[in-house]
Order: structure tokens, then sequence, then C-alpha cells
């Protein structure tokens, strides 16, 4: 075991529950910190349901292509805990982390704190001793009471869409989901929202108002939209002509659109040419992104392997729509290869699969003591007509599709699987 992963096993055991949101434990702890908060380079909060990382990796390339220092904080990760903390445009260090670790362990001397307090704390910490221009922030879960909602005055706040998810913490419907993440707005803050369903539309915008804040919002304010192989984004003050972004799938158009909304809006000193050369270099791993390694090994000739963290209905319908895109460009087989955890709602993740996936193996989740069996997974694509099969593992799935020809495999249900699956392609954090 190594010596980050020795701390971080210590800090889970500092409280009882792995989510209880409440501000009490991290305002608490940042205290005696010195508040690092208060040491930040301008914050760009980012909350939402889907769709979070990938708008900040735009916002982050467009950013650096214009010459800034970009701090990031993003979670889970998938096959390293660093992957979480950016410095600068630098993951964070081994020996780094584990000191900002230490010493927010040594702080909170004992008292109960959850695992994403203490290590939002920490790199909280390692934000406020680094010099950089922006900090990126993504909520870890909701909004209005997650850790990350300790800045008083952010340079402004993004909203991504909104869906059911996380019910047991944020709310049964979707305008009380809306309005836990428009907790993170702030007075005097601007606020950019992506295209959402009305009810959660009308939450955001009634509790901006209720701040003050007129919102930025797609398909009023903003749009984006592919056109003859380009991004087409307009706002109120002009229509740029750009290159359609690096990550794959129609919903990427959105994201990117989104994050240029949000660049224009706050006011940040980036071009069109930055804009343009951020959306072609971005980069945010798990997100319908072809799989190229050691797993490449199990394909036979004319397959191809994709890896999607999609792991909600909403990001199953996203993917499913991705997918119908990429099979109208050139047909394959569709096969998936899905594991996922106990707390996700698995037979909306099946539905928008009926009558698209030839095949569907089901895995365990290798180390995850919260994920469905392969048994226990396998009644719900079922329930759907799709063909299922039980695999011990990926790559024991992906040895019995060897059969399918030409088989477009897309492993997907869950960014743990994700992780999972980024560790035995032995693929390295970058």
């Amino acid at each position: 075991m190594s010596r980050t992963d020795a701390i971080l096993k210590r800090l889970l055991t500092l409280h009882p529950k792995l989510i209880d949101l409440e501000l009490d434990r991290t305002l608490g702890l940042l205290k005696a910190l010195g508040r690092p908060q208060d040491r930040l380079p301008p914050v760009i909060h980012v909350a939402g349901t889907n769709g979070k990382g990938s708008t900040i990796a735009y916002m982050r390339a467009m950013l650096e292509a214009a010459g800034n220092k970009v701090h990031v904080y993003t979670s889970p990760h998938l096959s390293a805990f660093r992957e979480r903390i950016r410095l600068a445009g630098t993951l964070v260090s081994a020996r780094r982390l584990n000191a900002a670790l230490e010493i927010c362990e040594a702080a909170n001397k004992g008292k109960p704190i959850t695992f994403f307090e203490i290590t939002t704390c920490a790199a909280f910490l390692l934000f406020s001793e680094v010099k950089a221009d922006y900090l990126l922030l993504e909520v870890g879960l909701g909004g209005r009471f997650d850790a990350t909602n300790v800045i008083d005055n952010p340079l402004g706040t993004v909203i991504t869409p909104v869906s059911i998810d996380h019910t047991q913490f944020l709310g049964e419907t979707l305008s009380e989901i809306a309005s836990a993440k428009a907790g993170i707005l702030k007075r005097g803050a601007p606020a950019v929202i992506a295209r959402q369903p009305d009810d959660a539309l009308e939450t955001i915008a009634a509790e901006a108002r209720s701040l003050g804040i007129e919102p930025f919002a797609a398909g009023v304010d903003f749009d984006g939209f592919s056109q003859r192989g380009r991004l087409i984004y307009q706002d109120d003050e002009q229509l740029l002509d750009l290159p359609l972004p690096a990550l794959v799938g129609p919903h990427q158009i959105e994201n990117a659109a989104l994050a240029i909304a949000a660049v224009r809006h706050f006011r940040l000193p980036v071009s069109e040419e930055a804009i343009a050369r951020g959306l072609r270099n971005a980069v945010w791993p798990a997100r319908l992104a072809p799989l190229r390694g050691a797993l490449g090994d199990y394909l036979e000739d004319g397959q191809e392997l994709w890896l999607d963290g999609g792991h909600n209905a909403a990001g199953a319908e996203t993917l499913a729509a991705a997918l119908a895109e990429m099979n109208a460009a050139r047909p394959a087989p569709l096969v998936l290869v899905s594991g996922m955890m106990a707390t996700k709602d698995a037979a909306r993740f099946f539905a928008p699969f009926k009558d698209m996936a030839k095949e569907v193996f089901v895995v365990p989740i290798p180390g995850e003591a919260g994920a469905l069996k392969a048994r226990e997974l396998a009644p719900f694509p079922k329930q759907h007509g799709l063909r299922t099969t039980l695999a011990r593992s990926v790559p024991d799935a992906l040895a019995r599709a060897a059969h399918i020809e030409g088989a477009r495999i897309v492993i997907c249900g869950s960014l743990y699987l994700a992780g999972a699956v980024l560790k035995l392609n032995k693929t390295q954090p970058e």
C-alpha cells in the first residue's frame, strides 16, 4: 500500500457515513487551517448532474490556450486520487498531496468529518499555496451543502444539465434537485445555465433572481449547434464559427457551448483563436473515449473498444444518442460491457439501449463493495429484451465478445468501472 493510500484509508474512518451533506465540519477545519479558501485565485464554481467534468475540461483548455495557469478540482478520480487536484496545469505530486492530507488530518484532531470534506480542505490548502490565474471548482454532490460551497465571492457559477440522481440526498423531484444545485449561486456572481428541463430551469432562474442575478441560459441567451462539420456558437453579441470539439458525441456540442458561454459571459481574457484551440485540445478520460492499450489485445480485427463513465439514466440516454450517431456514420454491432453500483437505477440505465445493443455482458466492479454482482445486474438489461451474458471480468467479457464480427464494444455503467478499466489497460493519469 502506498503512503497516499494509507493516509486516505485513515481518513475514511473519521465519519461513519461516506456522504453527510452539511458545511459546519468543512468550515471548522478550514478555520483551523487559516481559511485557505480566502487565498485562492478567481473561482468558477460548477454544479449539475451530468457534463460537469467535460465543461470544465473545455474551460481549462481554452484558458490554458490563452496562456493562463489553471487550478482544477474534480471528483471522483478514475485510477489515482491525485487526478482530482491539478495545480497550475499539472497533477499534484504524491509528495505534495501526502503533506497536505497529513496537515489536514492533524488539524482535524480526530473529529468526525467525511472523506470528501477533509480531502476538499486539503485541495483548498494546496490551491492556496500555488499561484494560478483561475480555479475551476467542481461540486462533489448537490451544491448547497457540498463541501466546495465555501467560496463567498466566486468569479462566476455554472450549472450543467440537471436530471434525477442521488434522490436519497437531494430530493425526489427535479425541482428539489435543481434547488440543491442552485445553492452555489452567489449574489454578485454571474451565472451561466445549461439547457434544462422546464422545472429545473424555473427553479434555478428563481433562485438566481432572488439573488439579483439574471441567469445567462442556453436556448435563451446563447446556443451552440453542429453545422457542416463545424460548431456554431451564438449569443446576443456575436456568432462564432469554430471547430468541432475533440470529445465525441452530440452532447459534447452542448457542453462545449456552455464552456464558451461561461468564458464569454464572465469576460475572461480568451480570444476566439484560444477558444478554437481549446475545443481541439480538450481531454477528459472515459467520456466516450476510444480505448487503446493492453485491453486491445483481446479484440479481433475490425472490432472497436470505447470507454464511457455515464452511470445514470440521463448519462445512458446521452450515450445512446452518441452511439446512434456513430452507427449512422459507420454501422457496427453494438456490444455493451457493463458494471454498476447498487445505488444506481440500473433498470432505467439500460432502457435507451433497447433494440440497439446486440449483447450486454454484465461484470462485477473489482474492489467495490457497493457494486452489484454480475448476477444481480443481469435482470435489468434482460427486462428490456437485451441478450445478457454474465462475465467474470472485463477481460473475460472481451474474450467472450470475440465472436461478434466488427463489434463496437462500449464499456459503461460506472465511473468506478471506468477507473478499474484504465488500471487494467495500464493507462497512466496525465
